[in-house]
């Protein structure tokens, strides 16, 4: 998942009149490859100057964005400005909607008349579609609130389709300043016929245009289910909030979840926020660790989401929500298709869980090259109640062995160095720690030989070879064991006996699944394991969940 921020926000009244916009762009911008307007820059194209005009951008910083955009040969997303020096993840969010990202090889001239030529025929399709848009895309729209999104989709059934955008205006809590705001993020087009085509009971069609940015996130032009979206509802399992006990005593829920190139944008789909959110409430999952964020930054938007409840389902929750609390690896953890990831801890402090420190332990071992091996094992201090846990976060990935590499002895025998080197490293973080757990992405079934340095570390895997931890839509069941949990032998002695794979609520409509929707949010299911603690029940779960914003937060949390 990971399809790039598109560069449709608005567009000037008259194309050919760019005299009087407030951002001069460079003749470069290839208007009949994207739209580009006045208000949102092309960073692949833009010149310091131009650069200059954004919030926070001095001179220097232009410079930055210059040199590093001529190192890379091109941004090719948005986040990547984020690996500029004076740039961040913090002033990116800034400055986010006022930028974008297109080719800067396609490029080329246009005259005024070319530019009107151009434009004209995507004027009535540019932004989002308010009469086939749902409320969750609608949120994305700056501007509109949960309410308001509401508010358009029951006026829309009421009244049918808006004939134009100026219809907005009679909808509850939409004034003509709003509309103003709002007016070239959305447009206005009738639902079309519904294709024969279906693919796991959601309809499609070819690709006409293009589908709200901000929910392509495989492709950028995937497209809704042309026969209404506005209908399809997110079904959540019908639980009832856990009780937090098991045999009469109180229980600590820990799992373990790889949520497979994770980004911020792809925290930020409502669909996936859902599924994260709602899986560990539904669920009663206290403690997780995650492995596979492509952005340090993602794990926090789950945890904003289940502090403040914006998504109906987790505001809706009929069990306390926590107080929840993350923290992320400062550096990289493992390797994910996107390039390096980092793993991190989510956890709920309101259940008498806090940390006491973590890091990313260094192997002594390094390669020819001198470099650390992958992958490096995240290792936290939880105390829970009056214990205190050693907690290891693995992201391995399983040694890939294609038929061509099985035949030549050679490449099939490095792929085993390199497994073996990988339980190398998790086996130097084992070294003088008590109470351990180790979870995670093994790659690997907990049978495997590469697996038997945990094995003689006296640690035992909870989940069966048996039990699959992988999903999908065309194979619900998973055919693979490679996520488990391993705890030592002292730990056997809380372990409650209760140790599961979570395959329940893990897709969503508004979840991409390639060319259609109602996919799932990582192809790894979570892994849970219970845990008898010290906590008396009221303190486990009678927690009122407040946000504190003024309250200060170790270093190692976020």
């Amino acid at each position: 998942m990971g399809g790039n921020l598109g560069c449709h926000r608005s567009i000037p009244k008259d194309p050919t009149d760019l005299s009087n916009s407030k951002r001069k762009f460079s003749a470069a911008c290839n208007f009949s490859h994207i739209l580009v307007n006045q208000e949102r820059l092309n960073i692949n194209t833009a010149t310091e100057e131009e650069l200059m005009t954004l919030p926070g951008v001095n001179r220097t910083v232009a410079q930055n964005i210059v040199e590093y955009r001529d190192c890379i040969a091109g941004f090719k997303k948005v986040e990547d400005l984020a690996l500029v020096s004076g740039i961040g993840a913090g002033k990116l969010e800034i400055i986010r909607l006022e930028i974008c990202v297109s080719s800067r090889t396609s490029s080329s001239q246009h005259s005024p008349s070319s530019l009107r030529k151009d434009f004209e025929p995507h004027l009535s399709c540019t932004g989002m579609n308010i009469n086939t848009a749902t409320p969750a895309q609608l949120m994305s729209i700056r501007g509109i609130t949960d309410k308001i999104a509401k508010n358009i989709v029951e006026y829309r059934i009421e009244n049918g389709p808006f004939k134009s955008i100026e219809d907005l205006v009679r909808v509850n809590h939409i004034n003509s300043s709003l509309l103003d705001k709002i007016r070239f993020q959305v447009f206005v087009e009738r639902s079309r016929t519904p294709s024969t085509n279906t693919n796991g009971g959601l309809a499609y069609t070819t690709k006409s245009h293009p589908s709200p940015t901000s929910f392509s996130l495989w492709s950028e032009d995937m497209e809704l289910p042309p026969w209404g979206p506005t209908r399809i509802m997110s079904v959540r399992p019908n639980v009832e909030p856990p009780s937090g006990m098991r045999d009469g005593k109180a229980v600590v829920r820990v799992a373990t979840w790889n949520l497979q190139n994770c980004s911020c944008e792809k925290a930020n789909n409502p669909g996936v926020k859902e599924v994260v959110c709602m899986t560990l409430l539904e669920n009663d999952i206290k403690l997780l660790a995650v492995q596979d964020l492509v952005d340090r930054e993602a794990l926090d938007k789950f945890c904003v989401e289940l502090n403040q409840g914006s998504l109906d389902s987790v505001r809706k929750w009929r069990g306390p929500r926590g107080v929840w609390k993350s923290t992320v690896s400062e550096k990289h953890t493992g390797l994910s298709n996107e390039g390096v990831s980092y793993s991190g801890f989510l956890w709920d402090s309101s259940s008498g869980i806090d940390l006491k420190d973590a890091s990313v332990v260094e192997s002594p071992v390094v390669n020819g090259n001198g470099k650390h091996p992958q992958p490096r094992p995240y290792l936290a201090h939880f105390y829970i109640g009056k214990s205190e846990l050693t907690i290891v976060n693995v992201h391995m990935r399983a040694p890939a062995v294609s038929g061509a590499e099985e035949s030549n002895g050679r490449n099939h025998h490095s792929e085993e160095v390199k497994a073996h080197r990988h339980t190398s490293s998790i086996q130097d973080a084992l070294k003088g720690q008590k109470g351990l757990v180790v979870l995670g992405d093994f790659g690997l079934p907990p049978q495997s030989s590469e697996l038997d340095q945990l094995r003689k570390e006296r640690l035992s895997p909870l989940v069966p070879p048996n039990m699959f931890t992988n999903i999908s839509t065309r194979s619900p069941q998973g055919s693979l064991c490679l996520d488990n949990i391993w705890v030592s032998k002292s730990l056997k002695k809380i372990y409650a006996g209760h140790c599961l794979v979570v395959r329940e609520g893990l897709t969503n409509p508004w979840i991409p699944d390639n060319w259609s929707w109602g996919g799932v949010a990582s192809d790894h299911c979570p892994v849970m394991a219970e845990f008898f603690v010290d906590v008396a029940p009221k303190e486990l779960r009678n927690r009122v969940a407040v946000v504190e914003r003024g309250e200060s937060m170790s270093k190692h949390e976020r």
